[in-house]
């Protein structure tokens, strides 16, 4: 069965329609024929040069990402910049590129909410519920419920599940905690709703120092996973659910995922 990238694009916009992206966002083909024939497709977070050039060295017909190659309107595309190299290279190699961002965070059984399955944390409800489009259960970060346990013992289950060698984090371990918020990504600004729905602790990525301080003193903790950890794993397991939820439509697509997608934060 031959399969058309716009027919990928389908399902996708099945899974997270383009509606629930936020305002700010970019989502949808960011390069590319929606009429070319997909054999190939690689996952990844990021199309970074390095992903482009193993999708080059695999043959890849199309990148599927989370975050949009494209954030912005470019003023211009040149070998000059970055994003521009990118651009030519996957034009070149006649490589396709399809963002699916916010809308995937947002939508229900997306983002926000495999992270909660991973994580255990049961009972979730949405902490901004998205009020635009007619999409049922959709909207930004999560709240619920885990078995009431100590910080500590829920930070080590964390690193378990994401396989994490270290986090960030505030608080006393030995507190004792049963609500959580999860915000994958960057959720800084939704932690006053998550403090407002009661919650013990909050689990995020790229927190900043003052607004940390700030939630610590009024007795919320904040554990910091950063983005990318936050994500990675996530977005491949949503995906995995995805390709299985459409086996017969996809059955001639080979579907990789990237050794190259990697979080650009190092540790020592």
């Amino acid at each position: 069965m031959v399969i058309k990238l716009k027919d990928l694009i389908s399902i996708m916009e099945v899974v997270a329609p383009p509606s629930l992206k936020e305002s700010y966002d970019n989502v949808g083909l960011m390069v590319g024929d929606s009429n070319k024939t997909v054999k190939r497709v690689l996952l990844a977070l990021d199309c970074t040069e390095e992903v482009i050039d193993e999708a080059v060295s695999k043959d890849i017909d199309a990148i599927l990402t989370h975050h949009p190659l494209i954030f912005r309107k470019p003023s211009s595309i040149t070998t000059d910049t970055l994003q521009g190299r990118k651009i030519i290279k996957l034009i070149s190699n006649n490589i396709s590129v399809y963002s699916s961002h916010t809308n995937l965070d947002s939508v229900h059984r997306g983002m926000n909410d495999t992270l909660m399955d991973i994580l255990e944390i049961n009972n979730n409800i949405i902490l901004e519920p998205d009020l635009i489009s007619d999409i049922k259960y959709s909207g930004i970060g999560r709240i619920g419920e885990i078995r009431e346990c100590t910080l500590g013992d829920f930070i080590h289950h964390i690193k378990q599940k994401l396989n994490l060698d270290n986090l960030r984090y505030t608080g006393d371990l030995n507190k004792t905690i049963s609500k959580v918020a999860v915000i994958n990504g960057s959720g800084q600004d939704y932690f006053s709703l998550a403090l407002k729905y009661g919650a013990h602790c909050i689990v995020s990525g790229d927190t900043t120092y003052h607004y940390v301080s700030d939630y610590e003193e009024m007795g919320c903790s904040i554990i910091d996973i950063g983005h990318f950890p936050s994500e990675w794993l996530t977005f491949i397991t949503l995906m995995k659910k995805v390709m299985d939820n459409n086996k017969e439509k996809l059955k001639d697509v080979t579907f990789l995922i990237s050794e190259k997608c990697k979080d650009p934060y190092k540790y020592i």
